[in-house]
């Protein structure tokens, strides 16, 4: 709520001047949203301008946001800084030091240019518990020219679920000027949700003029299930994969999937320009509910699966989804997914106005027919009398996010595509 002004009281400033010399330097109090605060303060101007601020927070909220920490009204806090400003216009900050209660924030020797653009930093200690209760104690550090990550534990939570919805068209990584080097990482702990974390997570990432040319990082769950992610920058493409024996915490992260169980993932994306093609593999999981699929159960009158979802849970044996991203834009060329109870098989598209999807889904016993019958598929797939091979059901899926509407149609014949999809499936299996 800062606006860029501030008053002054109840203090006392001394000047000082002797030909091209002159220093500032106070104690006194400053207005910051209606209320005041203590305020020290040097400023010495020789060569360059070199400065020190001693600034209360006692009454103020402060926010970091992309740390998720939030300092709140009346609590006990203060913000040091010292440095200089060189005559290109460049900023060196010495130290900042902000603490509040047990909370820490310590860096040294951060130079800005004149576009407050990072060009370098020397260290980095952080130490406090975010606004999900998470204890961050991390420290980055410059050695020769390589950077070092290390630390007992980090919340990365909040980057895991931009990761996987690729929703910001700004990161971090954006306020570095030129930034080319290594950094190395050792991590006891990375929390990825309230309920699982990453153990030794190490591994090093290479940038080059603020991208990443390459990473590689490996880890294991509390579980001892194993967690592996590259990343690979060619030219113009930039080819990410991740395994991780664990699905739940990043599936979790997908509102409309509730009480996902077990699961191994694969993920392979590859991004070229602002265009990305990926593919997401998951390997016996369980789903209690989805609102989407349970409503479409519903409306097909397989009431019967419909109640399992929202119960014990229906288990599918893989799902695989084929998706192309670009600006805000998800087309999703195929989601095939098998499973002891039923099968999907849908596309369309989703942005952040309209979800469009269609497909088809076919109870399990109809599939097992179906499969046992290939010599016969033509009776199979049409009957012998009316009425019969009604295989399950049509569905499309339409509508703003929060107000998806749902419609479904009984379908006699199966496409191609399904019943070659079920076939690989099946066969691979």
């Amino acid at each position: 709520e800062y606006d860029e002004k501030t008053k002054l009281k109840d203090g006392e400033i001394t000047f000082k001047l002797s030909k091209n010399k002159y220093s500032v330097s106070g104690n006194t109090k400053y207005l910051y949203n209606n209320n005041y605060e203590d305020l020290k303060f040097s400023w010495n101007k020789d060569k360059n301008i070199d400065f020190d601020l001693l600034i209360n927070l006692d009454k103020s909220i402060l926010k970091i946001n992309f740390l998720e920490f939030i300092k709140e009204e009346n609590s006990e806090a203060s913000l040091y800084l010292r440095g200089n400003l060189l005559k290109n216009n460049n900023i060196n900050l010495k130290e900042i030091i902000l603490k509040n209660n047990q909370n820490l924030f310590h860096i040294k020797n951060l130079k800005l240019n004149k576009d407050f653009k990072i060009s370098k930093i020397e260290e980095v200690k952080l130490n406090y518990k975010n606004n999900k209760n998470f204890i961050n104690l991390i420290n980055f550090k410059r050695k020769d020219k390589k950077y070092f990550l290390t630390g007992d534990s980090f919340d990365f939570s909040n980057y895991l679920n931009d990761l996987l919805k690729d929703n910001k068209s700004s990161s971090i990584f954006d306020n570095l000027s030129n930034f080319s080097s290594q950094i190395d990482i050792n991590i006891n702990q990375v929390y990825l949700d309230n309920n699982n974390f990453l153990k030794n997570l190490k591994g090093n990432v290479n940038f080059k003029n603020n991208k990443i040319k390459n990473a590689n990082f490996f880890s294991s769950f509390q579980n001892n299930k194993k967690f592996s992610m590259s990343i690979k920058s060619h030219s113009n493409e930039i080819v990410t994969t991740l395994f991780s024996g664990n699905a739940v915490p990043f599936v979790s992260k997908f509102d409309f999937i509730k009480g996902f169980e077990g699961g191994e993932i694969d993920f392979t994306s590859t991004k070229i320009n602002s265009e990305s093609k990926s593919t997401i593999k998951i390997y016996e999981f369980k789903v209690k509910d989805l609102p989407v699929l349970t409503k479409i159960l519903s409306l097909a009158s397989l009431q019967g699966i419909a109640d399992i979802m929202t119960g014990e849970g229906i288990r599918f044996s893989e799902f695989e989804m084929n998706f192309k991203n670009k600006d805000n834009l998800m087309t999703i060329d195929e989601i095939y997914s098998i499973g002891p109870a039923i099968s999907v098989l849908m596309s369309g598209y989703i942005d952040k106005k309209i979800v469009s999807l269609r497909g088809t889904l076919v109870p399990a016993t109809t599939i097992n027919k179906t499969i046992g019958s290939i010599p016969l598929l033509g009776n199979i797939l049409i009957g012998k009398k009316t009425g019969e091979g009604v295989f399950g059901v049509s569905f499309k899926i339409k509508g703003k996010p929060n107000q998806l509407k749902s419609s479904v149609n009984p379908i006699k014949t199966l496409t191609p595509r399904f019943i070659t999809r079920t076939l690989e499936k099946i066969k691979k299996n």
